[in-house]
């Protein structure tokens, strides 16, 4: 999926303002179902991946390749196909930046707005990573937020999935890493009138072996609030569950038989 037009035309009319307009995030919980107000990007992975710079999957970047950008808006209900995790944190969407295909691919989404007029930044993510290879070379994602009117990074997220089993626990599923849903929220009264970019980068291995995706949800001037996730027994749950309605079941027909 490529960005649509209208994306180019929002981020264009942020640039354009500057300082005459404060501004916030487009779209930044995706809840209208699109990914307008963003900017998409792919390619294929290289070495090192714990270390892929996000713009030269940029349209126009050295190493974009349309054909390979994997970016899916997803609606709220749905869950993780591997992981079982809701697909969406808050709202009724989210976006999926790349996916369980290892084919390769990398997917990247970013967005900047321009003389940001809030006292705080949150989002809301969660990557799933299969186990790979080393750190270097196993699929991986890096998630960044920088004030680029001061050119500082204030979110770094950058994992492979040799480092996964030790910073996501408990997060595991099989051959599978996940670090489950997690916010940031960054308090940023003193920046107000910067300029901030956010970009997600997702990568599969580069030997076509292993996969790896991100969620990306909620961003923009607060915490994303959760929404109702039901409860699902576990198999355990559901034997004693089971055990217990037999034990009452057993108790009625004696009655019933006195």
């Amino acid at each position: 999926m490529r960005h649509a037009g209208s994306a180019a035309v929002l981020l264009s009319i942020s640039m354009v303002s500057g300082q005459a307009m404060a501004a916030s995030f487009v779209n930044g919980g995706f809840e209208d179902g699109t990914v307008t107000g963003w900017q998409l990007g792919g390619g294929h992975t290289q070495i090192p991946t714990n270390a892929l710079d996000a713009t030269k999957y940029l349209p126009g970047g050295s190493s974009y390749n349309a054909a390979l950008e994997a970016i899916t808006v997803t609606s709220l209900g749905g869950v993780d196909a591997i992981t079982g995790a809701p697909t969406v944190y808050s709202g009724n969407h989210a976006v999926r930046v790349n996916d369980a295909v290892n084919n390769y691919s990398v997917s990247v989404i970013t967005q900047t707005v321009t003389n940001y007029d809030a006292a705080q930044i949150g989002f809301a993510w969660n990557a799933v990573l299969q186990s790979s290879h080393g750190l270097t070379d196993s699929d991986a994602f890096n998630l960044i937020l920088r004030d680029d009117t001061t050119n500082t990074e204030l979110v770094n997220r950058s994992y492979s999935s040799a480092s996964a089993p030790g910073v996501f626990t408990p997060f595991a599923y099989g051959s599978w890493y996940s670090s489950g849903w997690r916010t940031e929220t960054l308090d940023v009264t003193g920046l107000k009138g910067h300029t901030f970019t956010l970009s997600l980068l997702a990568t599969d291995c580069p030997y076509g072996a292993h996969a790896g995706y991100v969620y990306l949800d909620g961003f923009g001037k607060s915490a994303p609030t959760p929404g109702p996730i039901p409860a699902v027994p576990e198999p355990e749950s559901y034997a004693m569950l089971i055990g217990g309605l037999a034990v009452v079941g057993g108790l009625l027909r004696r009655r019933r038989q006195a």
